[in-house]
């Protein structure tokens, strides 16, 4: 594992304290729509998540809380967590708005444990998530820890694969593995391009097999695995509309994988 700040949550503390602003306000997140009832959660994660009525599910990494609170409108028990402190007071009032009762910490992954002392029946966590954190034995050991016997991890995620190419995805900049630590200058936002906002990121790329080896690593046990040659969301530079909440870049159509899924077991 490469070396990394040790004030790197804090930087990225910043970075979605300021695109949460703009994400909250853009078409890209659709905040009306979903007040009026539109759910947020695609067919990919949909189609793992089975039954979730009276459910205790952990919201890993859930930004403003629009995955987690429809996942609370479906009857399950919510608990979201975020590290942007912006982030989480949105997702409170819009829980308030809603009249749903999810609940929202703001605390690093990583920290957890030490704030939040019970255990779940589902871990849910999804897109654009696991780069933020340098460490993925660290990061299953939260969510194995965070588990109810018999519970399950379900995990939807950006293909390690996407992150090796340069933001026209015309050409390999990065690694496949976790060789390195990125850190990059930013203008805009994948919801926003034209925010006028410049902020600084550190992330890191995972492999597959960094995550799974993690999982299996805790003793959980990989009940799914599958990769998809589309992103349910327009977030990256040139992708093109292929269909219902499914881009795809022209130029590599059926040719990259782009999301995998992962639904995982504690024994």
């Amino acid at each position: 594992m490469p070396d990394y700040p040790a004030n790197y949550a804090e930087i990225n503390r910043t970075l979605w304290n300021t695109k949460t602003v703009h994400h909250v306000a853009s078409d890209f997140y659709n905040v009306p729509a979903f007040l009026a009832g539109e759910s947020s959660l695609n067919a990919i994660e949909l189609g793992l998540l089975g039954e979730v009525v009276g459910q205790r599910v952990l919201h890993l990494q859930c930004h403003f809380g629009q995955d987690s609170l429809s996942l609370s409108r479906l009857g399950a028990q919510v608990t979201g967590v975020d590290l942007s402190d912006q982030a989480i007071a949105k997702a409170r009032e819009l829980n308030a708005q809603l009249g749903l009762n999810a609940e929202f910490i703001c605390a690093d992954v990583y920290a957890l444990p030490q704030q939040l002392h019970q255990q779940f029946d589902m871990v849910f966590t999804t897109y654009g998530v696991l780069g933020w954190l340098p460490d993925m034995d660290r990061w299953a050991a939260v969510v194995a820890h965070s588990l109810k016997p018999g519970g399950r991890l379900v995990l939807v995620e950006f293909h390690p694969v996407v992150w090796m190419f340069d933001n026209n995805f015309t050409r390999f900049d990065y690694s496949y593995f976790n060789r390195e630590t990125i850190t990059e200058l930013e203008t805009g936002t994948y919801a926003d391009r034209a925010a006028p906002i410049e902020t600084t990121s550190v992330s890191w790329n995972h492999s597959l097999s960094e995550v799974l080896g993690a999982l299996l690593g805790q003793g959980l046990e990989i009940r799914h695995f599958d990769e998809y040659d589309y992103s349910p969301y327009n977030c990256f530079a040139g992708l093109e509309d292929a269909g219902e909440r499914c881009y795809q870049f022209p130029h590599l159509r059926g040719k990259l994988p782009m999301v995998y899924s992962v639904v995982a077991q504690k024994k």
